[in-house]
């Protein structure tokens, strides 16, 4: 496997717990605008979500590939409890339907950032558990930060907590270029000096002022952060999302026009490396 290229449904409901039918209409848009791969919230399985051979054959149907679950964790103590182990486990043994697929499995927001450190340790503790279950179970578990005021995980000295306590022989990481700007630090920095942990990527475009913009619009470098991973030998997804306000208004016309972007300005360095060319 190279590079592929997908969509994260984040762009048509941007809540990780809002449950909308909408999965068959975001998957027809996903393969209908050339993208090869879809990464679903939990929450958007709708009728596939005790079904993980029916959605396989929709995907199969379309042409594009489960690239990964996310799926959210709120774990509020150093060891998981027994519902959160249960979740996991169940989207573990989902994700064993899709080869190749990963579990993303980014923190929940707290209310605010008290006992900075001890949550910060307790939610990699919980993550680090799960890895190492999904480990034994064949499947790559990836953990992504995010960056609202109050997570967890936000800050260039939130990230170096992460990275010093993240099981690396189990659980990955799955940086997100937007978030990583809107905490303030350079998102071509961050995933060159982490790319041997790199299993999965989110791509959205994030201003030096921390807003949200259209692809290609912002000032992350994406043509630099596509070259360190093909040079590095990545050889997974990323995933593409967009959270400007015309998301909520028109979700499908949004991802056409990132595909656009994709096509012409990330996809080519895939193909020239895998050619020779570059």
């Amino acid at each position: 496997m190279t590079i592929k290229f997908g969509c994260h449904t984040s762009t048509w409901v941007l809540d990780y717990d809002k449950e909308v039918d909408c999965i068959d209409q975001i998957i027809d848009t996903v393969s209908d605008a050339g993208f090869e791969g879809v990464d679903v919230q939990v929450a958007l399985l709708g009728k596939y979500k005790h079904d993980p051979q029916r959605l396989k054959e929709r995907l199969d149907s379309k042409g594009i590939e489960l690239a990964a679950l996310t799926v959210p964790f709120t774990w509020l103590s150093d060891k998981e409890s027994e519902e959160e182990k249960a979740r996991a486990d169940f989207y573990i043994e989902y994700v064993k339907h899709f080869p190749n697929a990963k579990l993303n499995v980014p923190s929940r927001v707290g209310p605010n950032r008290d006992n900075l450190l001890k949550r910060q340790k307790e939610i990699i503790s919980c993550a680090n558990a799960l890895g190492k279950r999904a480990y034994e179970n064949g499947v790559v578990a990836s953990f992504h930060p995010a960056s609202p005021a109050t997570s967890y995980f936000r800050t260039e000295s939130d990230y170096n907590v992460l990275f010093e306590e993240l099981d690396r022989r189990y659980i990955g990481y799955t940086p997100d270029a937007g978030h990583i700007t809107a905490g303030g630090m350079n998102a071509a920095e961050i995933i060159r000096q982490n790319l041997p942990i790199i299993k999965h990527v989110h791509f959205k475009d994030c201003s030096n002022n921390l807003s949200w913009r259209k692809m290609g619009e912002g000032d992350i470098d994406f043509p630099t952060i596509v070259r360190d991973l093909v040079d590095y030998g990545y050889d997974g997804w990323i995933m593409v999302e967009e959270e400007t306000p015309e998301t909520a208004v028109d979700p499908d016309k949004v991802i056409y026009n990132v595909y656009k972007y994709v096509e012409k300005n990330l996809k080519p360095i895939v193909v020239g490396k895998v050619s020779g060319l570059f």
